[in-house]
């Protein structure tokens, strides 16, 4: 029995709610993001600036093998979506200290040190532009020791996109290379020709063309580091073919950018299981807890516990039990409701079946702010229901004769393993089929309007192998709800 003096720790259910609703968890999240990267001088005045915002900032990187199209895809998307775009050649040019060091490493055919290689990219980031507008990154990094630089300046992509091309079309492609001196885009003889005349004119062939052997060394090189950067970025990573029109790849790429990230802050499920009697409801809700840590909660045995306690509410409920009439709501949700304010529920999420049985009650807990995440309808005809149910015996016995109601036998599905086993067995008279057809017209009387209730439903087909149907339940469990995501 519960220690009467200490009372269990209550959390309001409005602060999950209010924070799944308005994504507080990852909001939190992107504005610490964000100031481990930008590191602005002012954060308090850069985290409202961040508030203010109208849509999300992009921050890509896109890398790739030479002439796999990163330079057009690049430019092509920041025109898009307004980002800036950033290459390292670019980042060289800038008047600072910094780069003017960078440009007399690589006139010495110099490595740049990994700190001073950092420090640019941080110094380039950090620029009011990139931080109002967002950046696409083009090859950089372009080594696993690079990316892993990145990470430790804390300069995090949302989405990394590599593009891929076999070989010999990238050889191809390499010694058709044309660029545009005025505006610094590529084109090729074979596969993208500028439409102006005038562009064409002026097209120049690269200073140092890449001979075939050249080519093929820089390939090699970027195949030792590729597999190194998929694993470094493997959780927002897309692998685009880029052996097709350039207009493909990028819709492709622009596709992936804008789709919803996947947000790695808690998420606490908050589920409802309806179905007919024998629609498998309580075998599915001890799988879920189970597997996943949730809090199952049957209301009927929840009742039934609380009978057994000798407190108020167990005695005011025990009357109604012993009797088999139902308890009333009111009395049903006080318990309920007390039980879903516990610590374990709050943090681990839970699982609820036999309660709401109809509208009324539905609201009730909606008012009570025990709001579902998840809510699934065991679908199963009659038919079945009724082959389920009334076959179920039990063997009272356990085989040192034991008296425990533990081995459940079914006439088709787990028949009796002897003759006298079979003939000790014991039917629960609500298992009889006149008393399931009066609960099965109960549960059809208010499915629809339950369903109604929640139109977000998932129906589910219940007429199937119980792991089968875990499969099913869980397949929707374990995606989070889709963020939008806005350019």
């Amino acid at each position: 029995m519960m220690d009467a003096t200490v009372r269990p720790l209550r959390i309001p259910p409005e602060m999950a709610i209010y924070a799944e609703k308005h994504d507080i968890f990852h909001l939190v999240q992107t504005l610490v993001r964000n100031l481990m990267v930008d590191k602005p001088e002012d954060p308090i005045q850069h985290l409202i600036n961040f508030l203010k915002r109208d849509s999300v900032v992009p921050r890509i990187i896109l890398i790739g093998p030479p002439a796999s199209g990163k330079r057009t895809i690049a430019k092509k998307l920041c025109e898009h979506i307004q980002a800036i775009h950033i290459t390292f050649s670019d980042i060289l040019k800038d008047d600072s200290d910094l780069s003017r060091a960078a440009q007399q490493y690589q006139d010495k055919k110099q490595k740049i040190p990994k700190d001073h290689w950092r420090q640019l990219i941080q110094q380039r980031l950090s620029k009011p532009d990139c931080l109002r507008r967002g950046w696409v990154l083009e090859a950089i990094p372009k080594t696993q020791e690079e990316a892993l630089c990145l990470q430790e300046a804390g300069i995090s992509p949302d989405h990394v996109v590599m593009l891929e091309a076999p070989d010999v079309i990238l050889i191809e492609r390499s010694s058709g290379k044309r660029i545009d001196p005025v505006t610094g885009d590529v084109y090729h003889v074979t596969f993208m020709w500028p439409e102006s005349e005038e562009v064409a004119q002026r097209l120049e062939t690269p200073s140092t063309p890449s001979a075939a052997d050249l080519m093929a060394r820089k390939l090699q090189k970027f195949h030792t580091e590729a597999h190194a950067l998929k694993r470094t970025y493997h959780s927002c990573l897309k692998i685009i073919n880029a052996d097709q029109p350039h207009v493909d790849v990028f819709s492709q790429v622009l596709n992936y950018v804008c789709t919803p990230l996947h947000s790695a802050s808690p998420y606490t499920p908050r589920i409802l299981l309806f179905g007919p009697p024998g629609s498998g409801k309580s075998v599915q809700a001890k799988l879920i807890a189970q597997k996943y840590g949730i809090v199952n909660i049957c209301c009927g045995e929840l009742l039934k516990a609380a009978s057994a306690d000798e407190s108020h509410m167990g005695e005011l409920i025990k009357p109604y039990l012993e009797s088999e009439q139902q308890v009333p709501s009111s009395i049903v949700l006080r318990i309920l409701t007390e039980r879903l304010s516990r610590m374990d529920c709050t943090t681990r999420g839970w699982v609820l079946h036999d309660f709401p049985q109809d509208v009324e009650q539905a609201e009730e807990l909606q008012e009570s702010n025990y709001i579902p995440n998840r809510v699934f309808f065991l679908e199963m005809t009659d038919d079945i229901a009724i082959e389920r149910v009334t076959l179920r015996g039990v063997d009272p016995l356990l085989e040192n004769g034991e008296k425990e109601l533990v081995n459940l036998y079914h006439s088709i599905y787990k028949p009796a393993p002897s003759p006298e086993v079979q003939s000790r067995l014991r039917f629960n008279p609500r298992h009889s089929e006149a008393q399931l057809l009066n609960r099965l017209k109960e549960y059809w009387s208010h499915a629809a309007g339950l369903q109604a209730f929640y139109p977000q439903a998932v129906y589910i087909n219940a007429d199937q192998d119980p792991h089968t149907v875990f499969e099913s339940l869980e397949s929707r469990l374990v995606g989070r709800l889709p963020r939008v995501l806005s350019y």
